[in-house]
């Protein structure tokens, strides 16, 4: 069963009906997993695309920008990155998301395309990155304990 508040059901629903296929999108993070069944608390919700879609995204919300869509980047990620508020919910939208590989070289950007999946949240289809491709991404930034949760959903829904 998939427990999200009543804010974040309204949020994604606005998400829906604003973003639809305008731009190609999926949710990530702890939203994309409850929403996908792994046991996580998610307090934001937080977006993917590629780098075209992160402005058009901004241009699609823009009553709602908390901070402007531009490139940033660390030592672990780069990509092109944004913030909105809707209901005092915080949504981020990264495009071309990019991690730093073990051997010092950036990996390519999410092909986001590939890696979406659509869920069934009450009324709505919401498009999610896999739990495969999240497993991986979790495992390269060292956060383990996320990676358990896939894991272990993974092994519920399919034998993983």
């Amino acid at each position: 069963m998939i427990s999200l508040s009543h804010r974040h059901e309204r949020v994604l629903r606005l998400l829906c009906q604003r973003l639809g296929e305008e731009v190609l999108w999926a949710v990530t993070g702890s939203t994309g997993l409850a929403l996908q069944g792994v046991r996580v608390e998610p307090h934001d919700i937080d977006l993917q695309t590629d780098a075209r879609g992160a402005y058009r995204i901004e241009e699609l919300l823009t009553e709602f920008v908390k901070k402007k869509v531009v490139f940033s980047s660390t030592e672990r990620i780069c990509s092109h990155v944004g913030a909105f508020e809707i209901e005092g919910l915080v949504v981020e939208v990264m495009g071309a998301l990019q991690k730093r590989l073990p051997d010092g070289t950036w990996e390519a950007p999410v092909d986001v395309a590939l890696h979406r999946r659509f869920v069934r949240f009450k009324d709505l289809l919401v498009p999610v990155i896999s739990l495969e491709h999240e497993l991986r991404a979790y495992r390269l930034l060292g956060r383990e304990e996320t990676a358990r949760r896939i894991e272990a959903r993974l092994r519920e829904v399919s034998g993983f």
